[in-house]
């Protein structure tokens, strides 16, 4: 009996790399259907894998949609044969703690033009509002939420919860009202990788030094 190693997928018969383009073409395979982010720890264990030689495919395949196509110990030392002039219309991200395949940012309008209208339902100002409140000031209850916005939030922040955007961050140790907070879609949605990656507010905001204690004064 062989020992078994976390994360590695119990099937002897599965070996990649006697697959068509071997073990990249496989991450790259499993990144093409991702519908979320994957970790490598998650990409290993599917592939039956290391995790080390996940991740180096892994940069391997970003530097190849970059437009790169020499492997990292070449880079300093590369002419310019070694790279390709186009660079790939999609790109693989690190986003949210995980990876997956995106279309470049350049093409976003061109892309856009093949989405269909109201195909994606897109947010009310209201909604985006009170996201954006529970993103800067998370974790946050609808009370408070409510407060800082000047409206009732219930059925909005119940709108956010069903698209995957926020979710109960526990309760209120003093009032036990529910706490909101953003998820790892939110993340990805946004293209960044944690919630200190959101534009500081202060530089557009001038005049508002009290803004904190106001806020906190009106604590529910």
């Amino acid at each position: 009996m062989t020992e078994e190693h976390p994360g590695a997928v119990d099937d002897e018969a599965l070996d990649v790399t006697n697959l068509p383009g071997g073990a990249k073409a496989a991450v790259e395979a499993v990144l093409m259907v991702l519908d979320q982010p994957a970790t490598a720890t998650e990409l290993a264990a599917g592939l039956n894998l290391t995790v080390e030689v996940v991740e180096q495919l892994l940069a391997e395949l970003q530097r190849e949609y970059n437009g790169y196509t020499v492997k990292a110990p070449d880079m300093d030392v590369a002419s310019d044969a070694g790279f390709s002039a186009s660079p790939r219309g999609f790109e693989l991200r690190n986003i949210a703690g995980g990876w997956r395949i995106y279309s470049r940012t350049d093409f976003a309008d061109i892309v856009g033009r093949f989405v269909l209208e109201g195909q994606t339902a897109r947010l009310t100002q209201a909604a985006l509002e009170t996201l954006a409140v529970i993103a800067y000031r998370q974790p946050v209850s609808r009370a408070r939420v409510s407060a800082i916005r000047g409206v009732n939030v219930d059925s909005v922040v119940r709108t956010l919860t069903q698209r995957g955007l926020v979710e109960d961050a526990g309760n209120d140790p003093e009032s036990g009202a529910v706490l909101y907070r953003t998820t790892s879609y939110f993340l990805e949605r946004m293209g960044i990788g944690s919630v200190a990656e959101l534009p500081q507010l202060s530089p557009h905001l001038p005049g508002l030094e009290g803004i904190e204690e106001f806020y906190d004064a009106g604590r529910m």
